[in-house]
């Protein structure tokens, strides 16, 4: 979709005509909650300044004029950042400088659509909150499109955006591209620490040691020129024969019958391209969850300490529960994080790439209660998170059953040149 819209500019294609167009889309969906932030406006002036501050067109960015948006946990100038929540809404302060995020996609010559819906503080994966809305698909109002990057998801499914910006502490970018149907990448969480020390500026934080940024998009060929473009992920060569680690099915006990069917589907397809693909048993990934949610809970706490009782009752509780934990405790579960990442850098040292669903189920109705889906979803999303891994979610065969694809921290690059090489 990029190389269309680019050879559309190119061609002489003048970008507010092209803002205009997925201006006219915002908000489309049924609960009408797609951007916490939108001004179309705004998003035409942005357009309209691209030419001056791109002149020569010879050396125009490969994401010029290209329509993102972007979560509302990053800062852009002139703009609150509610972080999903009314309270932050209320007290926050009109931010007067972009977030490294923002400022990244206008260098790269990207136009920020609006800030995006999420679930409070980020800390959910359905994409329900009832002081925004819960947000709901555009291709079917009685689904909801996961969370808590919910809006990130929406912006591309309705057509406002050609790509979102979102962050993924435990799938929040892998479990709304499943759902939606999409595409999904999950930095490295080494980002931070490698190749964009200020990833974070101007950005608010769920759980500092597993959030990441990402984003998501429609079609897998743009996922090259938007790593690097927007995450400086260079390109790189690919070996030609790689292995492929994929879970026993005995771990997939729970999944749904046609999220089964698309993860033998793709085994199949790997099989097909000329990779190695090899079952593993995945029972010591059994405590991932429990490992993540402690921490992930007394890290949240820290940083919303004192504003519990601002938010919905099911984060309140965890927040608390958060705080509850003693040194001991957090103690304990640190060293189990240490432990299972030394068994996942082993398991790497096996596999050039790891593939498992992104959730057990294809769809999430919306007005049902889910509160008993958060961890059944985590099962399959915290062990990647806890290790770190980048990862891509692919589309199923079957809308809303993506898989995860995962290779070793801090090797992006690879993931990337090796889904484009053996998905194309």
């Amino acid at each position: 979709m990029i190389d269309e819209l680019r050879l559309e500019l190119d061609a002489g294609a003048d970008p507010v005509e092209v803002a205009m167009r997925f201006a006219d889309r915002a908000n489309g969906i049924a609960s009408r909650n797609t951007y916490l932030h939108f001004d179309r406006d705004e998003a035409i002036r942005q357009a309209e300044a691209l030419a001056g501050r791109f002149p020569d067109v010879d050396a125009r960015p490969p994401l010029y004029g290209v329509p993102v948006s972007i979560k509302d946990c990053f800062d852009v100038a002139g703009t609150r950042t509610t972080f999903g929540s009314r309270f932050y809404e209320r007290t926050g302060e009109v931010a007067s400088a972009d977030s490294a995020m923002a400022q990244r996609l206008r260098d790269a010559g990207c136009v920020i659509t609006g800030k995006t819906h999420l679930q409070a503080l980020a800390y959910g994966i359905t994409g329900e909150n009832p002081e925004y809305g819960d947000c709901v698909q555009p291709r079917d109002a009685s689904l909801l499109t996961g969370g808590s990057s919910s809006g990130a998801a929406a912006s591309v499914q309705e057509g406002s955006a050609v790509a979102a910006i979102g962050t993924d502490t435990g799938g929040s970018i892998r479990v709304p591209a499943a759902l939606c149907g999409l595409v999904g990448y999950r930095c490295s969480h080494s980002i931070a620490s490698t190749w964009w020390p200020e990833v974070w500026q101007g950005a608010r934080h769920l759980a500092r040691s597993f959030d990441t940024p990402g984003v998501l998009f429609r079609d897998l060929k743009d996922l090259s020129v938007l790593a690097e473009g927007i995450f400086g992920v260079p390109a790189v060569a690919t070996p030609a024969v790689i292995r492929v680690g994929c879970v026993a099915e005995s771990f997939l006990s729970r999944c749904d019958a046609e999220v089964i069917a698309t993860y033998r589907q793709s085994k199949e397809r790997w099989q097909r391209v000329g990779a190695e693909v090899e079952e593993f048993d995945a029972s010591e990934w059994e405590g991932s969850v429990a490992i993540f949610s402690g921490i992930q809970a007394h890290e949240a706490a820290a940083i919303h300490r004192g504003h519990y009782d601002e938010f919905d009752a099911e984060i309140a509780a965890r927040l608390k529960w958060g705080a509850s934990l003693t040194d001991e405790q957090v103690t304990d579960l640190l060293a189990r994080l240490a432990v299972f990442r030394e068994r996942m850098t082993a398991l790497m040292a096996r596999f050039d790439l790891l593939m498992l669903p992104c959730a057990p189920m294809s769809r999430l109705v919306a007005g049902e209660d889910h509160t008993a889906i958060r961890p059944e979803i985590l099962r399959y999303t915290t062990p990647f998170s806890l290790a770190g891994l980048p990862v891509v979610a692919l589309p199923g065969e079957n809308f809303g059953t993506g898989m995860q694809i995962a290779t070793a921290p801090g090797e992006d690059a690879k993931l990337i040149a090796l889904i484009e090489r053996f998905t194309s």
